[in-house]
């Protein structure tokens, strides 16, 4: 037929390849490592990608429609306005160090112990997720959105410039530092000298 059939690759690595250009097979990596790979508004709907690693990558803008992402790694990473929430939520588990998530989407999204570890997270919605337990670790969550989130037991001890609620956020045993913790009164419009 010429349908094309779904690949399967395994263990192997791809470097400085432009998808954006020259698609991407659609179908299951697993144990593969992307390297300095531009991936910019590409569909990878129904793609499979397991222990899979994601290293200099352009992923700004890619469409994630019931995509799999299990134990995902996303290193030094552009992944901006990527809506994650489209994503298939079943098996999901992914991390994110140095990557810019400006504008990204976790809306509704069960995040249980996600690590954020140096992000750029600035204007992320993460309005109704499930974020218990999870750490942002030296991000700036300038402008990010928290409604509704389950906050209990994150971290957000070294997170700057984040904006939460304590009345529509579940904030219990969540841990934050001075001077920073001064983003849950940021609605009270007060003034603290």
């Amino acid at each position: 037929s010429l349908l094309k059939q779904n690949m399967n690759y395994y263990n192997q690595t791809f470097k400085n390849k432009d998808f954006s250009k020259k698609h991407l097979d659609p179908g299951e990596y697993e144990n593969c490592t992307f390297l300095a790979c531009i991936f910019t508004q590409l569909d990878l709907g129904n793609f499979v990608f397991v222990e899979c690693k994601f290293e200099q990558c352009n992923l700004s803008m890619v469409a994630l429609p019931k995509t799999t992402l299990n134990d995902v790694y996303f290193i030094d990473c552009k992944l901006v306005g990527i809506d994650f929430s489209i994503c298939n939520q079943f098996i999901l588990s992914m991390s994110f160090k140095n990557c810019q998530l400006k504008l990204a989407s976790f809306f509704k999204m069960k995040l249980k112990a996600m690590s954020f570890d140096h992000c750029d997270l600035q204007e992320a919605d993460f309005v109704e997720a499930d974020l218990s337990k999870s750490l942002f670790i030296e991000s700036d969550l300038n402008g990010a959105v928290f409604e509704n989130t389950n906050l209990e037991k994150a971290d957000f001890r070294t997170a700057t410039n984040y904006s939460i609620d304590p009345e529509i956020n579940r904030i219990k045993k969540a841990r934050f530092s001075v001077p920073d913790v001064i983003g849950l009164l940021d609605k009270l419009d007060i003034r603290i000298d």
